[in-house]
């Protein structure tokens, strides 16, 4: 079985990190390179950075950042936000980023993830999804959550992966910030359907949070941003008591 790996998630705006509650309430949290470095020493696994007010202006700034990043870090990152293009995703993979995240753009043109995945090979692709728990069933979301949209989250994140997605990054929007546990149903019935790694995002509060998700959610990686941000859970006493509940981890 593969080692579970800790992902702490940095959402970047106007190049500070910062962090929301259900999408909304952002406020500034540090500097992006330095608490990356932090996390890498610390003990996690990858790191995932996403721009979540990007814009073609501010596309060179990110790229900017994206190598200042890759000099100070010795562990694997993700980047996302405005990634509309195969040349978009180019630029940032050659700044260092050893992944890109695909979210809004892939749902308006699915065709992106083939022309993505064929220029560069799956490995290097990951599809996030935001998707809202409501009427009974998981509706996708774009533009950072704002916009619904009539993609459902089984049936996308399958075509994702049929179309070259290397991994699912599943954000839910109900569980977002709030800190009581991940969507581990939903999880679970991914990584059932999925034969490709299934990242889980959205409402880590505690230790047991993240012993759920691999055990009941069946996810291959977890993601966290607050907890790690404000240090309310170190790295390295999480994958302790991972061990401890004898989680395979890195």
């Amino acid at each position: 079985m593969l080692a579970k790996r800790i992902i702490p998630c940095l959402d970047i705006r106007n190049g500070m990190t910062v962090k929301g509650i259900n999408f909304e309430n952002v406020v500034d949290v540090g500097d992006p390179v330095e608490l990356g470095a932090k996390y890498a020493q610390e003990g996690a696994d990858e790191l995932v950075y996403l721009d979540i007010t990007a814009t073609h202006e501010g596309r060179k700034l990110f790229a900017d950042l994206v190598g200042r990043i890759a000099e100070h870090l010795n562990i694997p990152f993700t980047v996302g936000g405005g990634i509309n293009h195969v040349s978009d995703a180019g630029i940032l993979l050659s700044a260092g980023a050893d992944k890109v995240s695909i979210n809004s753009s892939a749902v308006r043109d699915p065709d992106l993830l083939d022309r993505i995945a064929g220029g560069f090979g799956n490995q290097f692709v990951v599809v996030a999804i935001d998707a809202q728990f409501k009427d009974e069933k998981w509706t996708v979301f774009v533009n950072g959550g704002r916009i619904p949209t009539d993609k459902e989250l089984f049936s996308w994140a399958h075509e994702a992966q049929e179309r070259g997605a290397g991994e699912i990054l599943f954000t839910s929007m109900n569980h977002d910030g709030t800190k009581d546990g991940y969507a581990c149903e939903a999880l679970k019935t991914l990584s059932e359907k999925l034969s490709i790694p299934v990242i889980a995002s959205g409402g880590a509060g505690k230790e047991d949070h993240f012993v759920e998700v691999f055990q009941e959610g069946k996810a291959d990686a977890a993601l966290a941003a607050s907890i790690f941000h404000y240090n309310e859970i170190p790295i390295p006493e999480l994958k302790s008591y991972l061990k401890q509940n004898h989680i395979n981890i890195r």
